[in-house]
């Protein structure tokens, strides 16, 4: 069954981890080459299909003991909140290979692509296995993570520059980091708690 307040806590955590990250500045810098509507439809598809696979990596630690899965899952966030904090900021921008030929299946797939390979394994995909392990609904987990990063990817391909003028990303990434460091001590205090 559907719970509003795990899809909410979940698209929260994701909207502000993934707002910061270099694939929204790649999906606007597609925006800004390619038709948004082809460029949304492929990043979206692959975001997908990495919350798809970090909810299945979730659903699997359910079947440890509760308390080793509390203790992983706030060791985790605090890593995540770490990797927030201390995240260098880049200057460099990722080189995009622009594609020729700018049909539907030409441009989503680049758009499929770029962010199938740079988010594996990244810091959204573990913080939705971990909120998929914490909370064993996988349904409300993964439907606000893939609705947080589709809300990132859109701001991101329709009007990121605008956005980044209002509102720091400094801001941002502390708001996350704060976030996970509160579900980091939830969840250490859950597993030494009993």
């Amino acid at each position: 069954m559907l719970s509003f307040s795990i899809l909410a806590i979940t698209f929260g955590v994701v909207f502000l981890a993934e707002l910061p990250d270099k694939t929204a500045l790649a999906g606007l810098m597609l925006g800004t080459r390619y038709k948004a509507s082809y460029v949304f439809a492929g990043v979206a598809a692959a975001f997908t299909v990495h919350v798809g696979l970090a909810v299945a990596a979730g659903s699997v630690l359910t079947l440890l003991p509760q308390r080793l899965v509390q203790a992983v899952v706030g060791v985790l966030f605090l890593s995540g909140a770490a990797m927030l904090l201390l995240k260098k900021d880049d200057e460099d921008e990722e080189q995009i290979k622009a594609p020729a030929d700018q049909s539907f299946w030409k441009v989503s797939g680049a758009g499929f692509m770029l962010i199938l390979i740079a988010e594996f394994g990244d810091l959204t995909q573990i913080m939705t296995a971990n909120l998929a392990a914490r909370y064993d609904d996988p349904l409300s987990v993964g439907l606000g993570a893939v609705l947080a990063l589709w809300a990132v990817a859109g701001l991101g391909i329709a009007g990121g520059r605008t956005l980044m003028k209002y509102v720091p990303l400094r801001l941002i990434t502390k708001a996350g980091a704060g976030l996970m460091l509160a579900l980091a001590g939830f969840s250490l205090y859950e597993a030494l708690a009993g």
